[in-house]
Parts: C-alpha cells; structure tokens; sequence
C-alpha cells in the first residue's frame, strides 16, 4: 500500500470513531470558553457518576482551544474516573471506547502515527470484548456519554441527546443516572413544561432522590403551574446549602424559584451560601445574577445604595474569576453604573467592550442599544446599534429582539430614520 493510501486508510478509521472529534459538535471559540468554564463549575467531587465523561469533554475543549498538553491530561484523567467509578474486577470496558476514540484523533493530529494506530487498535479490541446487545446499534454507554456531551453544547442538541439517552436506556435500563440526565435533557427551565415531562420529573426524582438539582427544577416547574411549594422550597434549600457548592447542586433553579417568590429572599439565600463557601465562584456568580434582578426589577425607582455597592462589588469579583467568559456581566456592570447615575464608568465599560469585536450573537449591541435608548436618551444611535445586533449572522435572543425592535418602530412609522429602517429589514429579508 503506497503512503498515500495508508493515510486515506488511517483517516477513513479515524472518520469511523464514536468520540467527540466525530460528533459535529461545532467547536465555536466563544461557546467553548463559555462551557471550558460550566464544567469547572460542575465539580469533581468523589461519588460524581459522570466524571469520566466531563474529563473527556475538558480534554476536547482544551485540544480545540490549542492547549495540547492539558487535553493529554484530561484525556488521562478521564480513562482513570472511568476505572475507578466502573468499580468493575476488569480494568477496562466500553466507557473506554470515546476516550480511545479521542486519544487517536489526538495523537494523529499531533502526527504521532504509531500511538494513533495502537489507540485504534484498543477501540477494535474493546468492541470485540463488549459488543453493542442491540445489533446496528451502538453500546450503550457510547449513547450515554453522546447524550450527555450533547447537552452541553446547547439547547438546539438537546432533542438528539434526549435520543441517544433513551437508546441507551432501552438497553440498560439499571443505570438511575441516565433516566435522570434523560428526564434533563427534555427540561427547558425557562419554557412552560407538559404535564407528561413534569410527570417523568416526578418519576425520575423518585428514582434518584440524593439528586437535588433535579429535586430544585421539579419544584421550579411545579411552582410555574401554580403550585404553592414555599415550605418545600425552604426545605429543600437547608438540604442543598449542606451540599459541596457546585452548578449541579441545585443552588441555581432554587434562586430562580425563590425570585419569583421573593427577591430578597433569594439574596438572603445566596449570602447564606456564600457566607459557608467565601471562595466558591460559581457561588458568586449565582449571587451577582440575585443582585442584579433585585436592581433592575427596581428601574425607576431610587436605588439602594448599599445594594448597588454589593452588586458592583460582586460583579467585580466575578469579571475577574471568569476572564474568557465575562462579557455578559461586563454589560450587567455598565447598566448598574448607568442605573445608578455612573455615566462615564458605564460608558467606559461599554466602549472598551465594543472595542473588543467579541459579540458573535449580538448580545453587545442590542443591551448598548437599549442602554443608550433609556440613559442617554439618544434614539438615533440606539437604532444604528439595534441594526448592527440585527446584522449579525448568528440567530439569537438578542438579534431577534434588535429586528423586533426596529419593526415596532417602522410600524409607528413616527421617527426620522424609518425609512432608512424600513430599508434596513428588506435588505435583511433577501
């Protein structure tokens, strides 16, 4: 076989894999930085059944954001969570083959020809050993931890995650973790649920009930029907503030929750979880986000001094903590500042982050837009920035509330720049 044929061969193998590399996760830069960050935040504590599966996603992202040597560490570390949480007489099996599976496309990319060629030699070896029970599909714990990374990158995967964890259940249905990441992948927090996904909510905390993040958006969504939960709320709380502080232990639904019920509450909540974890970031981001819709649910009204300064103070912290992932509360930052009659820190703020160019979903734009509407009270400029949101290529929240903002104002057709608006939308149409 000439060189050039054994490499078409190598790659149509490497093409054939189940492992990150192969599933179109579209690794885009911002996104990564933002989820390199979520799953630091999910903790590494013993017990954590889904370990393995977080080390291989940190050892992708780390490879696709140029760190090599950290990815070759977490993809290490994940092949070990992987032997310790089987606790199997056997040192391998099939939660083995997307780890082998990521080591190949590694060490080929890294023109490491004979280690590619032995991990893939390991990942025949292993689906030899430990065969898919269902034929023409693939191993069950493939489709777990498919599902699993799945919905991490986005609410758009979630229905192809929710998929892969029922194929994966229908053939081992003993695994309580997947019933429940199941149940998850189906939950949206922020849209109102059906009865038949509140239905298998309860079933699945039922099943798993140490699961307190699942406990905390049950009770989020039996709370949105309507359902008085208060006293379960408190209840659950004083179980979730005994928990190691991490974004999977139910900290961040149960302050949604108790902002609808009560928003300051909800601080008192996030202080006394602070106040038993000082150091924890994800804590004080949690609390930065209470502080903030405690302010701005004011707008309008005089604001409390000692409350802003908290604010401020935490958002600070917080900018520092998450460098790569700070934009949203660098404008969260400004609009406190604008709010509180701190023009020029504001305008600071906003004018080195536009600077910067980060704003692929055009979240930068339409909140300046805004600011600029409702503190400086400049219309003109507001639009020209409503339209660079709207311009953007991405779809998103943001750009579709600049485009809804535009068309209000085109259908009122009262100021100067509608037809330059008017125009604008056409243009955006074709």
């Amino acid at each position: 076989m000439s060189a050039a044929q054994s490499e078409t061969t190598l790659e149509a193998k490497l093409e054939a894999l189940q492992c990150h590399f192969t599933w179109d996760l579209e690794p885009i830069r911002y996104r990564l930085l933002r989820l390199r960050d979520n799953l630091e935040d999910i903790g590494t504590e013993e017990g954590n059944s889904w370990l393995g599966h977080i080390y291989n996603l940190q050892g992708y992202i780390h490879y696709q954001l140029g760190f090599i040597d950290k990815a070759r560490s977490f993809f290490s570390r994940a092949a070990e969570a992987f032997r310790q949480m089987r606790n199997t007489v056997s040192d391998e099996g099939p939660w083995l083959v997307v780890n082998y599976g990521n080591k190949a496309w590694l060490h080929y990319h890294q023109g490491e020809r004979a280690e590619t060629q032995a991990c893939l030699s390991k990942v025949d070896e292993l689906m030899k050993e430990y065969p898919s029970p269902s034929q023409d599909e693939l191993h069950p714990e493939i489709y777990a931890e498919k599902a699993w990374t799945l919905m991490k990158f986005g609410p758009d995967k979630k229905l192809l995650a929710a998929d892969c964890f029922q194929r994966a259940i229908r053939m081992q249905p003993d695994m309580v973790e997947w019933q429940t990441s199941h149940v998850l992948a189906l939950v949206n927090p922020f849209k109102y649920l059906g009865d038949d996904i509140l239905e298998k909510m309860k079933i699945a905390q039922e099943h798993d009930p140490e699961n307190l993040y699942l406990a905390a958006l049950y009770l989020e969504a039996r709370a949105a029907k309507g359902q008085r939960i208060e006293g379960e709320a408190r209840e659950l709380a004083e179980r979730v503030l005994k928990k190691p502080a991490n974004s999977y232990s139910g900290i961040e639904p149960l302050l949604r929750m108790y902002r609808r019920l009560s928003m300051d509450e909800a601080i008192d909540l996030a202080e006394r979880a602070l106040k038993r974890h000082p150091d924890n970031r994800y804590l004080k981001r949690r609390a930065a986000v209470c502080y903030e819709k405690r302010i701005f649910s004011e707008s309008g009204s005089p604001l409390e001094n000692s409350r802003v300064d908290r604010a401020i103070s935490l958002l600070r912290e917080v900018i520092s903590l998450y460098p790569d992932n700070s934009l949203r509360k660098q404008i969260s930052l400004a609009n406190i500042y604008g709010w509180s009659n701190r023009r020029e820190a504001a305008d600071q703020i906003y004018e080195e982050q536009l600077k910067s160019e980060l704003d692929p979903a055009g979240m930068l734009h339409n909140c300046y837009a805004k600011y600029l509407y409702f503190i400086h009270k400049d219309s003109h400029k507001s639009i020209e920035y409503h339209m660079k949101a709207a311009a953007k290529p991405h779809q998103s929240f943001y750009r579709e509330s600049s485009i809804s903002e535009l068309e209000k104002i085109k259908d009122k057709n009262r100021h100067p720049m509608c037809g330059q608006i008017r125009k604008f939308l056409a243009n955006l149409q074709h």
